[in-house]
């Protein structure tokens, strides 16, 4: 089983796995946010005395091939393969880092880790997330280091500056853009200046091989490529102005005839008699004259002639929020993560199995969807040592999920509540129950009765601290427990673990030909100290 680092934990990778052949996995997300994942491989000064170890998507291996960039997969962000025993003597630390690409910070990150994966088994985990971090840009997630023997430290130290702080605190400088270089003023027209000789080029930084003086440097990490000055065509800027006769202005063309039949065009407004007013550019429409409204744009109706409600100038059946496949899918978008529980709506909610290391109970068949590594498997009667007979088997057929992912769970487009206990209990109807955390305390009941259907009716309680999925149909009702509380065994959904419960005979049965009475021969009374509750759903078998 996988040890649970805390941040600062450190153990000798010989006392989590006798292997020399790691695998090492980074889950790192945010909404709306990218990362560069990367490997510093450091000298003995913590230093990045070679930047060929300096393994990043653009440099996905060493030398040796001792450390390799492997990509995203099993559900990790990205991975690496690292090989201890092929390290390079002068390499005494990696170092895996996480960076935000462009705009954020690493407390918009929900739920992440670290890890290293040996022969095909996780040895040990650092989980981490955005609560841990404020305005961090990057940080150092976890360290190989070499003392002795190799280790392993959960570091998660935070840097504001990002890349740049980073490369700074390993040694390593990010190149910075050279400015263009200033164009010459104009001058008059003269014998030209004879040529300067070029400035020699400047020293490769960090992240660019050497190069002959030569030649101009290669583009370095993180630095664009600096503009290439523009050829210089004109000594002097040139002036254009239309010639205008010695003899003075030209007068305006005449206005051409106006077609047979109907009378001459006047000028518009601000326009000079006889001068012909422009031609509109292709594809737009000519403007109106002074005082008429516009004609409307192909397939547009006028304005004034719109639907009610719909903005002017907006084709019908266009949606106002914007058109195209992303603005139709962005009201179902997967609700952030961050919690373990989290509603994606109120049919469908997901579990982060890797949140709080608890296997989860559900209901068989409840499964929409998972990702991730999820195994799934059988959770018969019996379970706990503490059911009745078949009560579980008959009722309640429970899967048990393990393993590091999301499960989303849902059935019959039912409304799933999360409950969460501290301490407290509760009981709820086992045809209500959908999911729940295996670390709670549980146990089935049979509540007996004459006109129950099926003779019985089966109830789960649950103590303790964790969370259950209750379902029903419709949005239900939450009511105090008095004296004369009664309920029909159909319709409740769950109560508190303090109630009573009585099997309660309202209406005899040679009465129920007759008017006046509920129509339900068997109720529930619930009885209890003040503070108590039943939930009813507005719905019956």
């Amino acid at each position: 089983m996988a040890r649970e680092f805390q941040r600062g934990h450190k153990a000798k990778i010989s006392d989590l796995t006798p292997g020399t052949d790691l695998y090492v996995g980074v889950q790192i997300a945010g909404q709306g946010l990218t990362f560069d994942i990367s490997c510093f491989g450091l000298d003995a000064n913590e230093q990045l005395s070679d930047d060929r170890y300096f393994i990043f998507f653009n440099q996905p291996k060493s030398p040796e091939e001792s450390i390799q960039l492997l990509g995203a997969q099993a559900g990790d962000t990205e991975s690496f393969r690292v090989t201890l025993d092929r390290i390079p003597a002068n390499i005494h630390k990696l170092s895996f880092t996480a960076t935000v690409d462009g705009a954020g910070q690493m407390s918009q990150i929900g739920p992440g880790y670290i890890r290293i994966v040996a022969g095909g088994e996780e040895v040990v985990r650092y989980a981490f997330n955005g609560s841990e971090f404020t305005t961090e840009r990057a940080v150092m997630l976890g360290d190989f280091y070499l003392k002795d023997v190799w280790r392993f430290a959960a570091v998660g130290q935070g840097f504001d500056g990002g890349l740049e702080a980073l490369l700074k605190n390993f040694g390593g400088e990010v190149a910075e853009e050279e400015p263009a270089a200033p164009q010459p003023q104009a001058a008059a027209p003269s014998f030209a200046p004879p040529a300067q000789a070029a400035a020699p080029a400047p020293a490769p930084s960090f992240g660019a091989p050497s190069a002959p003086q030569a030649a101009p440097p290669a583009p370095s990490f993180g630095a664009p490529p600096a503009p290439t000055p523009q050829q210089q065509m004109h000594s002097a800027p040139t002036m254009a102005a239309p010639l205008a006769p010695q003899g003075g202005t030209v007068p305006p063309p005449a206005p051409p005839p106006a077609p047979y039949g109907q009378p001459p065009q006047q000028p518009q407004f601000g326009q000079i008699p006889g001068q012909v007013p422009p031609a509109a550019p292709f594809g737009q429409q000519p403007p109106a004259p002074f005082g008429q409204q516009a004609p409307a744009p192909y397939g547009q109706q006028p304005p004034g002639m719109q639907p009610p409600g719909m903005p002017q100038g907006v084709p019908q059946g266009v949606p106002q929020a914007g058109a195209g496949l992303q603005a139709a899918l962005q009201p179902y978008k997967e609700a952030p993560t961050g919690q373990r529980w989290t509603p994606q709506n109120q049919q469908l909610m997901r579990v982060d199995l890797t949140m709080g290391g608890t296997p989860v109970l559900a209901r068989q068949g409840s499964m929409v969807m998972y990702q991730g590594k999820v195994d799934f498997s059988y959770k018969g009667a019996g379970f706990a040592g503490r059911m009745v007979g078949n009560a579980t088997g008959q009722e309640m057929q429970l899967m048990r999920c393990t393993g590091r992912g999301q499960v989303f769970l849902a059935e019959d487009g039912s409304h799933l509540h999360a409950i969460e206990l501290q301490g407290d209990g509760i009981c709820v109807s086992a045809e209500n129950v959908l999911a729940f955390d295996e670390s709670l305390q549980h146990e089935v009941r049979r509540i007996e009765g004459h006109g129950i259907p099926g003779g019985a009716l089966f109830t789960m309680q649950f103590q303790g601290t964790g969370t259950v999925i209750v379902k029903t149909h419709g949005v239900p009702v939450v009511l105090p427990v008095t004296p004369t509380t009664f309920a029909d065994c159909n319709a409740v959904v769950a109560w508190s673990a303090a109630s009573q419960v009585i099997i309660s005979s309202q209406v005899r049965l040679r009465r129920n030909a007759y008017p006046g009475h509920s129509g339900e021969t068997v109720n529930l009374q619930f009885r209890g100290a003040p503070g108590n509750f039943i939930v009813v759903q507005p719905y019956e078998v």
